[in-house]
């Protein structure tokens, strides 16, 4: 699975995996904002989370174990992280509301799919990336430092550093020019 080769998703071993990662999300979906357990219920449930960084629930994962994300990161609210595959979030991002990186992916041919074969293929967000609210970042995916994606973007393919892209599916805009 972590490999990107075809794999059942019903293997006993990957659905332990998964309750497992129920569990720790519902816990953390329900905790209160003033709950010193919180932070505690997260890092146990992502696989890396570094310090300073900041997740509003409700978010939902795959299995949490295969995510990173970097110190002083802001994930809003609604956050969906597939991590079938690896998810890697860079230092200072800020992930918009109702944002998706999903690292699924399914056969185009119908027996395999019928079959439940599944794959994935990682994603990466390089640093300082700002997601707007609703971004889908699709199976692949890099997403290079500093770059800027606008709300709604639909993000197919990678994206350089320095750029603000847009759109369905998501195309570079303008470079991002250095601060004054």
């Amino acid at each position: 699975m972590l490999a990107g080769e075809l794999y059942i998703a019903d293997d006993p071993e990957l659905t332990a995996d998964a309750a497992r990662a129920e569990r720790l999300t519902e816990r953390f979906n329900a905790s209160r904002a003033d709950d010193p357990d919180r932070i505690r219920v997260l890092a146990e449930l992502i696989g890396d989370l570094g310090e300073d960084t900041y997740v509003r629930p409700p978010l939902r994962v795959d299995y949490g174990s295969y995510i990173t994300i970097g110190p002083r990161t802001f994930v809003n609210t609604g956050a969906v992280l597939l991590d079938v595959a690896p998810i890697r979030i860079g230092a200072d991002c800020q992930i918009g509301p109702n944002v998706q990186l999903l690292t699924p992916t399914h056969p185009v041919e119908p027996e395999a799919r019928r079959a439940k074969w599944e794959a994935a293929e990682p994603i990466t967000i390089g640093d300082n990336v700002w997601l707007g609210g609703g971004v889908i970042v699709c199976p692949g995916v890099t997403i290079g430092e500093n770059t800027v994606v606008g709300a709604g973007a639909v993000v197919t393919r990678d994206l350089p550093p320095n750029v603000v892209a847009v759109g369905n599916p998501a195309r570079v805009l303008r470079a991002v020019t250095p601060d004054a």
